[in-house]
């Protein structure tokens, strides 16, 4: 067992479990600067992630902070979005794949839209956002389309599943903070569940790595989620957009 992974896995996985972002858009580039390979470190990713936001909504599920109707429309776009995603890209395009680039991309949008959205909520606490004044079935479509483009994003890169989420619900809908972060874990739990069991059809999971990392990020997503009740609703969103931001200069750097 090493102390650095199960360190890097507590870290982690109290991050997602308070905030819903940080686990694949900042274990996946710190796993590839490891020496791991990109395709693995995915896979092991996915593994990773799915067993750590369990636990995490698991915990906001006992703490009632999860918008379960929210989860169901994005749910119905993202699931079959990322499976069709993954069969079709590592069956037919993977050898193609400029891993590099996409990265990049995933990096420069976060790194921009967590910019944006870290000095509006400094400097303009409560912006005119007609979309915040629908109701969530006016926004029904809407919510299921933008599932199916961040699924199928999701599906072949394993980063996205909290973030990009995240930035979306922080964006589009009136929840409270804490009801933001138990929402996103629940919706992405089984996004990179479905994801995660693609890849270990593939073999792309290091097994003894998920093990080790586990050992630090289940009890990490557990203290974590209960923070989340804690933290000011002002001060939560700061915190998850920063980190939001820290994640997409990992992915450029």
């Amino acid at each position: 067992m090493s102390i650095e992974i199960v360190l890097m896995g507590l870290l982690v996985g109290c991050l997602v479990g308070m905030t819903g972002v940080g686990g694949a858009a900042l274990l996946t580039p710190i796993l590839v600067l490891w020496g791991i390979n990109p395709v693995v470190a995915i896979g092991t990713d996915f593994a990773y992630n799915t067993i750590t936001k369990l636990f995490g909504a698991i915990q906001h599920i006992r703490q009632k902070t999860v918008n379960f109707q929210l989860v169901k429309y994005l749910a119905i776009g993202s699931l079959p979005a990322a499976i069709g995603a993954n069969i079709v890209f590592y069956s037919l395009f993977s050898e193609g794949y400029d891993e590099e680039l996409i990265v990049l991309m995933i990096g420069i949008v976060l790194i921009t839209v967590s910019s944006i959205s870290l000095l509006q909520f400094i400097f303009i606490p409560d912006p005119n956002n007609r979309w915040k004044t629908k109701t969530l079935k006016d926004k029904r479509f809407f919510t299921i389309m933008a599932g199916v483009i961040i699924g199928g994003i999701v599906g072949i890169t394993s980063i996205g599943s909290g973030s990009l989420f995240a930035l979306l619900i922080l964006y589009f809908y009136n929840v409270k903070s804490s009801e933001l972060v138990g929402t996103d874990i629940t919706h992405a739990f089984f996004l990179v569940l479905v994801s995660g069991l693609l890849m270990a059809r593939l073999g792309h999971i290091d097994y003894l790595l998920v093990g080790n990392l586990l050992c630090g990020s289940i009890p990490g997503a557990v203290i974590g989620s209960k923070l989340s009740l804690k933290v000011p609703q002002k001060a939560m969103k700061i915190l998850i957009v920063t980190i939001i931001l820290v994640s997409g200069m990992a992915l450029v750097l």
